[in-house]
């Protein structure tokens, strides 16, 4: 036999399994296959049903290509006489189908390496299919990689029995990856395209810094307090909105940490360019708004409920704290609150040096009064 040793196949099943953590039967019908594409390579034709079955101890393979019983024969390939079938099954009728069998012990240098190269294919579709099914229930959940490989436009990480990437997109800006670390990433999702599942990978999502003050904040496990809404742009700012469920809880306290701790240890794994700010949520649209664009102090806010948009009234020293740098702390406060905010300056401060004389003006005329009484009451 030329490059396709039977015998020898059927004895590597159960080391193939093991090495790719498959099944023994999920690699020997992957060899069947294997030896039927074969099979249709030198005897056949590649549209023909063919399947084969191999003793898994002596390497002995039987053929079976199934062919149709009509009155006269034209393909012969795919179809079998009457008279011939009956010779195969006695049964066998006109429209029916008969299975020619074949005990082929040798297969040419090209059949052999058609096999070869539908038992590595199916190998690594069956690989993948392990890893897609373990890590599926995995999505939305922080895992634990090695950095394989930095490319331009992807990372690669290596997480065990699988690789997965983090684009472009689902990076921090401006972190640094070296191979061979040890790096926290965000199994986003588990994507399907012809080359088989794709693991993507994330440091940049929210529920990543969900993930991590969880790890930092044990009362988040039995309730105590809980995150309502994250903002965030990875690598430049992030917006909590926390809650209490317990009565003199006090949420951002909780989150925050004595001397800072917790959130600094998240920060940590995030890179200190990033900024955290924790906000305490409310179901009142209104005061969620302000707390939401703090640091900076709001005066005045009008909500359009319907469609979803706030006019918010700041002093004109608060303007640019308001609005932020680049308009990042009104953005992050938009998508964390939901609502559409416009700011502007209130007029309050204009107002203000026009009511000041008038109290000054007062106390000078009771001033003046009182010294113009004086000469006349000696």
């Amino acid at each position: 036999m030329q490059d396709l040793n039977l015998k020898q196949l059927a004895l590597s099943i159960k080391q193939i399994a093991e090495e790719k953590n498959l099944p023994e039967e999920m690699v020997n019908d992957i060899i069947e296959q294997a030896i039927a594409a074969a099979y249709r390579r030198d005897f056949g034709d590649r549209e023909q049903e063919v399947r084969a079955e191999m003793n898994a101890h002596t390497g002995e393979v039987t053929v079976y290509t199934s062919k149709e019983v009509v009155e006269e024969v034209t393909h012969p390939q795919f179809e079998i006489s009457l008279a011939d079938a009956k010779k195969l099954d006695k049964k066998a009728e006109i429209g029916g189908t008969v299975e020619i069998i074949d005990r082929p012990t040798s297969f040419g240098r090209v059949a052999a390496q058609t096999a070869k190269q539908v038992i590595l294919q199916k190998l690594r579709e069956a690989e993948r299919e392990v890893v897609m099914t373990e890590y599926e229930d995995k999505i939305g959940k922080v895992i634990v990689g090695t950095v394989q490989r930095v490319e331009p436009r992807v990372v690669r990480v290596e997480l065990g029995k699988a690789v997965g990437i983090i684009p472009m997109s689902e990076q921090i800006p401006g972190e640094y990856y070296s191979v061979g670390s040890r790096i926290k990433v965000f199994l986003k999702d588990v994507e399907r395209d012809a080359r088989g599942p794709q693991l993507i990978l994330s440091r940049a999502n929210d529920k990543f810094i969900e993930y991590l003050f969880r790890q930092e904040v044990p009362e988040m496990e039995n309730g105590a307090v809980e995150i309502k809404a994250i903002a965030r742009e990875a690598g430049k700012r992030t917006k909590i909105a926390v809650a209490s469920n317990v009565q003199g809880v006090d949420p951002v306290g909780t989150f925050v940490g004595g001397h800072g701790t917790r959130v600094q240890a998240v920060m940590n794994e995030i890179g200190d360019q990033e900024r955290i700010d924790i906000v305490v949520y409310s179901d009142n649209p209104e005061t969620f708004i302000v707390n939401a664009l703090s640091p900076a102090e709001v005066t005045k806010v009008e909500i359009n409920k319907v469609a979803k948009r706030a006019r918010i009234q700041v002093d004109e020293g608060q303007l640019s704290i308001a609005i932020g740098r680049g308009g990042q702390n009104v953005r992050l406060a938009s998508s964390l609150t939901g609502y559409e905010l416009d700011i502007e300056p209130t007029h309050a401060q204009a107002a203000k040096p026009a009511r000041e004389p008038k109290p000054r003006k007062n106390v000078e005329d009771s001033l003046l009064s009182a010294i113009e009484q004086t000469p006349n009451e000696e």
